[in-house]
């Protein structure tokens, strides 16, 4: 399977490009058998290494400049041997051509289409509004039938532990540990299981099955305590991208549904 790259990934490493523009008309980086390697193909590849952590140095300018150069020497040699005209190089290069016109794209939209304060609070809001004011921290026994989660109610009443009978549970991610999922808010939960898990009193289990898409549930609540939201600033970087990304997301489907494909 073929995997592309995130809009969102396409979007930030555009800004790369832009960052590189102002060296368009500078002198050459180098020349390497009369051939000039661009000061701006040496500042895209040091922008790339600076988002990537690296520390802005004059050791990492000389690097960026060495391996460019050593890239040269090679790319001369590969067109000695006619590689560049080999079909399956030329795709691969055309691929790369074509990666580098979609970054400087998806940049230029997400320049024309910001996201507004008004749309990052509205989202603020919707995502508050469905977390709910409690947070619970439930654990869960699920398994294949009726039958069995009615057996294991019917072992609780009889005062067999909880996390023992958890490692009979079909979910792997919670079987080990007592069938524990940990603190979260109903939102995260199925419908069928939330709506359960909301009526238990702490310390309590359900004393009917609790059945769902995934099977039938044996759900016992070990706590809950009220949730507080985190502020619109704490979590504004992470809704603008949430956005942004489902504003490209939004306008590349536009742009697929009108394109003439045959």
């Amino acid at each position: 399977m073929i995997r592309f790259p995130s809009r969102l990934a396409l979007c930030l490493m555009a800004g790369l490009i832009g960052q590189a523009a102002h060296a368009a008309g500078a002198a050459p980086t180098a020349t390497v058998n009369g051939t000039a390697i661009p000061a701006a193909r040496a500042e895209v590849m040091f922008n790339e290494q600076r988002a990537q952590g690296a520390p802005d140095s004059q050791q990492l300018r000389d690097a960026v400049r060495e391996e460019l150069i050593r890239r040269e020497i090679l790319a001369q040699e590969a067109s000695k041997k006619g590689l560049d005209k080999k079909g399956e190089i030329q795709a691969q290069m055309d691929l790369a051509r074509q990666a580098v016109l979609l970054r400087a794209y998806i940049q230029d939209f997400v320049k024309a289409n910001p996201i507004s304060e008004a749309d990052l609070k509205k989202e603020y809001d919707s995502v508050k509004s469905k977390m709910g004011a409690k947070e619970y921290k439930p654990r869960h026994v699920l398994v294949e039938t009726e039958d069995e989660a009615k057996a294991i109610i019917a072992k609780l009443k009889a005062g067999e532990k909880f996390d023992v009978l958890a490692k009979q549970s079909k979910d792997p991610g919670s079987k080990d540990n007592g069938g524990d999922l940990g603190w979260s808010n109903p939102g995260m939960f199925v419908k069928p299981f939330s709506e359960a898990m909301v009526k238990l009193e702490k310390g309590k289990y359900s004393d009917t099955p609790v059945k769902s898409d995934f099977g039938y549930h044996v759900i016992q609540l070990d706590d809950v305590r009220d949730l507080k939201a985190p502020d619109f600033a704490e979590v504004k970087p992470q809704l603008e991208q949430r956005l942004q990304q489902q504003k490209i997301e939004k306008h590349i489907a536009d742009l697929r549904a009108k394109a003439t494909v045959k």
